[in-house]
């Protein structure tokens, strides 16, 4: 493919100056960054306001009855779309876009579909929430949403799908790209079957809510199907140079994501037991894979961050851990609700959320305009508030539900209030970070956004 100076140097029959080389780059750049930073500040507001903020409103209405039903399923739900999708979705979209080696040498006018899909998952997003939450018209509002989600998602994989090895300078994929692949259908699975489970509500149900029997089913696809295989995938890339770590071993990476998507389909069809085994295990090689906690080979590159950044990721991967235990011992128990959920939540805030946290603050500034984080002691703060948060509704969400301690319920408000500090944290840090002025010095291309970000010490 040729680049854009050599497309425009043909379409105008001169050669272009190497100052408007420049300055073309510079622009294409600055479009880049825009493109980026509007994905992640649509992700912080589903994070702040759909999200988190519905469901402490939910925890504290679970926590003052103390019963765990006494919060609409269509309501949890709508939380749960808004954090997956909506946070961590825009995320995944924003920075899979602009990690495309292609849309540089492009002209702005590539950048059209992206702008549409921006505006399909957003509105897919938003138009899921006001169906679960206010249900008003849903049985037309659940069906579109899913359809703006799923065509978003297939503009963002055309695009994607036409990244090949050359566009890199590699001769062949590395192994984390394959992991990512993964992640990729995941999500596209994902989309189709809410998709026709939207379809099926809408003609079938007499409310937006997805069944019991069904939704946790469907969360281990959201969850361990899409989510999980991505952060492998991005760990694989980042952390052998974020934390110094000896280089990946990719074929048990490899091995690893075979034994989750086992799991997840074995889930899917209702072996739950079997299921968990299988992610327990396939979570166990990929920490092995990714060589997480063995002797690193030099220092973390912590320059820019806060200190505490190797240690929060691996905590993150000690909570998924727990996280895949907990789904083993939930699939063994009979009243297991409470287990469930705190599988859940180690699943999503103690390794998504402070996965998002850590490399989120490493990686979007500089991915923005090669800004500087705002504030490494408030990246240290969201961090710690989160795991603190993450830690009691764990801890307390079992004790509780389960009936062991009852007086754990009283827990249950203190962890949303942490972990709503925590939140409003980091979107703050982000977003002040954002706002500041650019670097006047960046004008040249980022051919490998992974390595570019990965040079400061």
């Amino acid at each position: 493919m040729s680049t854009l100076p050599t497309r425009i140097e043909r379409e105008t029959g001169r050669r272009l100056e190497a100052g408007e080389i420049v300055n073309i780059t510079a622009a294409r750049e600055r479009a880049l960054s825009r493109m980026l930073m509007l994905y992640i500040s649509t992700g912080v507001v589903f994070m702040l306001l759909p999200g988190t903020f519905l469901g402490v409103w939910n925890l504290l209405t679970i926590s003052s009855h103390r019963a765990a039903n006494s919060v609409s399923p269509a309501w949890i739900q709508a939380h749960g779309h808004a954090q997956i999708f909506g946070w961590i979705g825009s995320f995944i979209l924003g920075i899979g876009f602009y990690s495309i080696p292609k849309l540089r040498r492009m002209g702005s006018f590539a950048l059209a579909p992206v702008w549409c899909a921006w505006g399909l998952w957003t509105s897919g997003v938003a138009l899921r929430w006001l169906g679960n939450v206010y249900p008003w018209h849903w049985r037309v509002i659940v069906p579109l949403s899913s359809v703006c989600e799923l065509v978003a998602f297939l503009v963002f994989f055309r695009i994607v799908s036409g990244h090949r090895a050359a566009d890199s300078g590699k001769a062949t994929l590395d192994e984390w790209i394959f992991v990512v692949i993964a992640g990729s259908l995941g999500l596209l699975l994902t989309l189709l079957v809410n998709a026709g489970l939207a379809f099926y509500l809408s003609f079938q149900s007499t409310s937006p809510e997805v069944p019991a029997n069904f939704d946790q089913r469907f969360l281990v696809l959201e969850t361990w199907g899409c989510l999980v295989p991505f952060v492998w995938g991005f760990s694989a890339k980042w952390l052998p140079v974020f934390l110094g770590l000896q280089p990946v071993r990719g074929r048990i990476l490899l091995a690893a994501i075979t034994l989750n998507s086992g799991g997840v389909l074995l889930a899917l069809g209702g072996a739950i037991l079997p299921a968990t085994v299988f992610l327990l295990a396939g979570f166990v090689t990929a920490i092995a894979a990714l060589r997480l906690f063995e002797p690193a080979e030099r220092p973390a590159k912590v320059k820019g961050v806060h200190s505490s950044f190797p240690f929060f990721v691996r905590l993150a991967y000690i909570w998924a851990t727990i996280a895949a235990f907990l789904g083993v011992w939930a699939s063994m128990s009979r009243d297991s609700s409470g287990i469930w959920g705190a599988s859940r939540h180690a699943l999503t805030v103690g390794f998504l959320a402070i996965m998002v946290f850590s490399i989120g603050q490493r990686v979007l500034p500089a991915f923005s305009g090669m800004r500087l984080l705002f504030s490494t002691k408030l990246m240290f703060c969201s961090l710690l508030l989160l795991a603190v948060g993450c830690m009691l509704r764990v801890s307390s969400e079992v004790l509780a539900y389960q009936g062991i301690v009852p007086s754990a319920w009283s827990f249950l408000p203190m962890s949303a209030i942490f972990e709503m500090a925590a939140v409003t944290v980091f979107a703050f840090n982000l977003l002040i970070t954002f706002t500041r002025e650019a670097p006047a010095t960046m004008a040249q291309p980022l051919p490998d956004a992974g390595n570019q970000i990965a040079k400061p010490s």
